[in-house]
């Protein structure tokens, strides 16, 4: 059990059967009445955020989770197969679990999963990944106005926007929080 005043960011706490992880606290102690701590959550199932707010001295209870690290392996009929590289044990995650993740996957990334209880609870992908690009519109002399950008396909499906100067054959670098190139690699 923790104690809500030495609750910390980053700390995974269980209330109601829920597991959570803390992105803010405060403690806060009103000139009339008791002190309490304010905390923003997230949900590590559903990945809802919410605020609560805790008596000062009340206890929650502390939920252990695992993080892992693994390799993705290959897609099926909408299930993603990935294997520990130590233990060689292999788990398989539905397109719905990975929601938008799935369109970052290529073979042999090495990804983060967490575990609460032998339950998956989600997978935390690199924050920049490479990839070829497969194809892409040569640039046209003279359209050069700063910021140019132009469509490419990459070596997953995915198509972003690049430079006029990246060309069919490089390897980019791409952020997976919001899916933009980044730099070359």
């Amino acid at each position: 059990m923790i104690n809500t005043n030495d609750l910390k960011v980053g700390m995974t706490i269980q209330i109601d059967g829920n597991i959570f992880t803390v992105l803010e606290t405060g403690h806060v102690k009103p000139g009339k009445g008791a002190a309490f701590v304010t905390a923003k959550l997230k949900n590590l199932r559903t990945g809802s955020i919410i605020e609560e707010r805790f008596n000062a001295g009340t206890k929650v209870e502390a939920a252990r989770i695992e993080k892992k690290d693994m390799q993705y392996l290959y897609e099926m009929s909408g299930t993603y197969y990935f294997m520990n590289m130590e233990t060689y044990d292999q788990i398989e995650l539905s397109k719905d679990t990975l929601g938008d993740d799935a369109k970052f996957l290529k073979e042999n990334l090495m990804v983060n999963i967490t575990f609460y209880e032998g339950e998956i609870l989600g997978l935390a992908l690199p924050d920049k990944i490479e990839y070829v690009i497969t194809h892409s519109e040569p640039a046209v002399k003279g359209n050069t106005s700063t910021g140019a950008m132009k469509d490419a396909t990459l070596e997953n499906g995915m198509t972003i926007k690049v430079p006029l100067f990246i060309e069919e054959g490089e390897t980019v670098l791409v952020t997976t929080k919001d899916g933009k190139y980044a730099s070359r690699a």
